[in-house]
């Protein structure tokens, strides 16, 4: 079950955090998580049949896939790449906490929820209503976490002094599909985008340092044991926890988390996160159309023009 618990308090509604110096754009946005999987074959099958993902690429190598991108219509949501030497991901180390889905209604989000009940209720880990939003909490089979979610109204969101309340309060599953299901067989039919990447770090000064000084995310909240950022005035596009990795290093190749894929508006935007980071001494590399590097933790981060 997720903990991302934020303090309530008096509070004022829809006043969004101020922009820092060197914010990035406010229209950016989260990509496909591309993951390093054992069983590409099997990984696949979860994704359409539970999540209810297509297809929307397949490259092979040596007659076997070798990287399968899936998502909802024409946009790419989990990007799973075969590397069956790659050692298991340590639950402690650096890396992925969850990928978060997030759906357009409570209808759409319902009959995903169903699917996780009908085809793989063992996976199932928990639920919670955040203010924010309503979400529901889920493993695929080799471990790495996924978030179902979708959005309250942002004129429903409540922030004070910049920062935005959230909770973690009971949420019925039951009760949130008597309510909202209503085809379960439709499951596919609704978009879908990457609302957030939540990630799993080894110091919250050092994420905030890096997530909100470097590449210049406004923080929306910050628990000491957990920090979430954001462009734009959303609740937040990445998280970061030291949960279960307090003290990790930088994270070893193995499997689970790939890549963390961010899209910005301009090529101005990539120009100048560029800078930033040549600035404070992160190595980047840019073949034109994408910047790479890594945070401190060695989680890779890509950045794209829309």
């Amino acid at each position: 079950m997720s903990r991302d618990m934020i303090a309530a308090g008096d509070a004022r509604t829809g006043q969004a955090p101020s922009a820092a110096t060197e914010a990035i754009a406010p229209q950016t946005t989260m990509d496909a998580v591309t993951l390093y999987v054992r069983d590409i074959d099997a990984m696949v099958r979860f994704y359409t049949q539970v999540i209810a993902l297509d297809v929307l690429s397949r490259d092979a190598q040596d007659g076997r896939p070798a990287l399968v991108v899936l998502g909802r219509g024409a946009t790419p949501l989990v990007a799973l790449r075969e590397a069956r030497d790659l050692p298991p991901r340590q639950p402690r180390s650096a890396g992925l906490f969850h990928t978060a889905l997030l759906f357009e209604d409570r209808a759409a989000l319902a009959r995903v929820v169903a699917r996780v009940a009908a085809y793989a209720p063992e996976l199932y880990t928990g639920s919670a209503d955040h203010l924010v939003s309503e979400a529901f909490y889920l493993d695929d089979p080799e471990g790495n976490g996924i978030e179902l979610y979708v959005d309250r109204p942002r004129d429903q969101w409540t922030w004070r002094d910049g920062r935005v309340q959230m909770d973690s309060l009971a949420l019925d599953p039951n009760a949130f599909l008597t309510a909202h299901l209503d085809d379960p067989e439709q499951a596919s039919a609704a978009p879908a985008t990457v609302g957030h990447v939540h990630l799993q770090v080894g110091d919250i000064a050092q994420a905030r340092s890096f997530y909100a000084g470097t590449l210049g995310f406004d923080v929306t909240a910050d628990l000491g044991s957990a920090l979430f950022v954001s462009a734009g005035g959303y609740h937040h596009h990445l998280a970061m926890n030291t949960w279960r990795s307090m003290g990790a290093g930088p994270r070893p190749v193995q499997l689970g988390l790939g890549e963390v894929s961010i899209v910005v508006p301009a090529r101005d935007d990539v120009v100048a996160l560029t800078d930033r980071l040549a600035h404070r001494g992160v190595p980047t590399a840019d073949d034109g159309a994408t910047l790479t590097f890594a945070d401190p933790w060695r989680n890779e981060i890509r950045v794209a023009v829309a």
